[in-house]
C-alpha cells in the first residue's frame, strides 16, 4: 500500500506544482474542509474568490478523480448530481502536500 500512497503523493505534488493561478490548491483545500461536494457546490465556493466557470471546476474535479485517485464519486439516482467525496485514507497525505507545496502568487482558499 505504501507504493500506491507514494505514487498518489507524487501525482498530487505535480498537480499543485503547475498551479499558477491557485485554483488547484484551492479546490484541494475545499475538499479537505468539506470532505464531499457536488460540482455546483464547489463552483459556488471557488467563485467567491476566483473567476472560474463551472466547466473549469468540473474539469479539475474530473482530473482529480480520475488521475489523482483521491476522490470517490457517487450518484444516488439519474436525477441527482454526482457527489465527490475525499477518500479518508488520503486526507493526511493531501494535507501534508497542500501545506508544504509552495503557494502561487495569489493566496488559496484555506
Amino acid at each position: 500500500m505504501g507504493s500506491i500512497r507514494s505514487k498518489i503523493k507524487s501525482r498530487v505534488e505535480k498537480f499543485i506544482e503547475v498551479d499558477s493561478t491557485g485554483y488547484r490548491r484551492a479546490i484541494l483545500c475545499i475538499f479537505i474542509k468539506v470532505k464531499k461536494a457536488t460540482i455546483d457546490e464547489l463552483h459556488e465556493m471557488l467563485g467567491k474568490k476566483y473567476n472560474v466557470s463551472r466547466n473549469m471546476v468540473a474539469s479539475m474535479v474530473g482530473y482529480i478523480h480520475s488521475k489523482l485517485g483521491i476522490l470517490r464519486s457517487r450518484k444516488e439516482s439519474y436525477k441527482t448530481p454526482m457527489v465527490y467525496t475525499l477518500r479518508e485514507e488520503y486526507l493526511d497525505l493531501l494535507m501534508k502536500v497542500v501545506n508544504t507545496a509552495p503557494k502561487p502568487s495569489s493566496d488559496a482558499v484555506t
